[in-house]
């Protein structure tokens, strides 16, 4: 499914933000009378944040979720832009009904200055990932974070793997013109895979993506752990983009990591993400998405 008019089939989410960030997101209307939601002239999506140089309290911002829902499905997204800087969450994902129960699967997710994408699966209490070793779930990223991926045991931390292509995320994403993210969730298990612009199989150009071809994920948890269909099921997928929040927040003095080899802190002056994120409205002037498209396919 990729629509001509983009915003067909998603909903805009307009509740309190359940990640603690400093955002209110908008409806569709209003995110268009403010100039944060549009498909420009290359037909493409684009979701801003609200830059208006200082605002008392949270930022306006969008969050869409599909009106469907999927139990199994390659999805592939391909994106020219990810939103970007010091205070900034963004996050393409999946979430099934009664959280954790039926599982959240973040295909792409990172914050700050992040440059390496991590993927992560939070669940109901049981599953777990088979090893630690990238070797043994035969993956090309890193398991960060422990094999225990149920939420309610890990401080909703999940179990993540992060991307070894340090153009995956952020601003070396986007200056590298972007790139596609495929996650196929079947019976076997979900696998994560990225290409950057430039090395996208051909397959999945064409539109006729062949998953057995593309060699070893970015990610993987397997099922012989994590039963597929039993920890997650009926899943929304959904773009947002929270600002500061429990994880921009949390790593707001945080460095050494892969893009924020120095700390937010240091680099804006500011102590706290939430006062950064109230003064300073040019420096959100990059935290948009641009989509090409969402394409789903269903599972033979």
């Amino acid at each position: 499914m990729c629509y001509l008019y983009f915003f067909n089939g998603w909903t805009f989410w307009t509740l309190a933000d359940p990640t603690n960030g400093s955002v209110d997101y908008v409806d569709e209307s209003t995110g268009r009378s403010n100039g944060l939601v549009e498909v420009n002239s290359d037909g493409n999506a684009i979701m801003r944040v609200e830059t208006t140089g200082t605002v008392s309290s949270n930022r306006q911002s969008i969050r869409i979720t599909t009106e469907s829902t999927y139990d199994g499905v390659l999805v592939i997204m391909d994106s020219v832009h990810m939103p970007t800087g010091c205070g900034t969450w963004p996050a393409w994902w999946s979430n099934g009904p009664n959280w954790p129960i039926g599982g959240e699967i973040d295909i792409v997710e990172g914050v700050n200055d992040y440059t390496n994408n991590q993927a992560t699966v939070h669940t109901d209490i049981g599953c777990s990932l088979t090893s630690s070793n990238a070797n043994v779930l035969n993956i090309t990223g890193t398991v960060v974070g422990g094999t225990n991926c149920a939420a309610a045991q890990t401080s909703n931390q999940g179990c993540g793997v992060r991307s070894p292509s340090d153009v995956s995320f952020g601003a070396a994403f986007n200056n590298n013109g972007g790139g596609v993210y495929a996650m196929n969730w079947d019976d076997d298990g979900i696998k994560v895979y990225f290409w950057p612009n430039g090395s996208v199989p051909s397959d999945v150009d064409a539109g006729t993506p062949v998953p057995d071809r593309w060699g070893t994920p970015m990610a993987n948890w397997p099922s012989t752990a994590c039963n597929s269909s039993k920890y997650f099921y009926q899943h929304s997928f959904i773009f947002d983009t929270t600002l500061c929040g429990d994880w921009a927040g949390g790593a707001w003095s945080s460095s050494g990591i892969p893009g924020q080899e120095q700390s937010c802190a240091t680099r804006t002056g500011y102590s706290s993400c939430e006062a950064f994120v109230r003064a300073k409205g040019a420096s959100f002037n990059e935290a948009y998405w641009e989509i090409k498209s969402v394409k789903f396919y269903k599972l033979k």
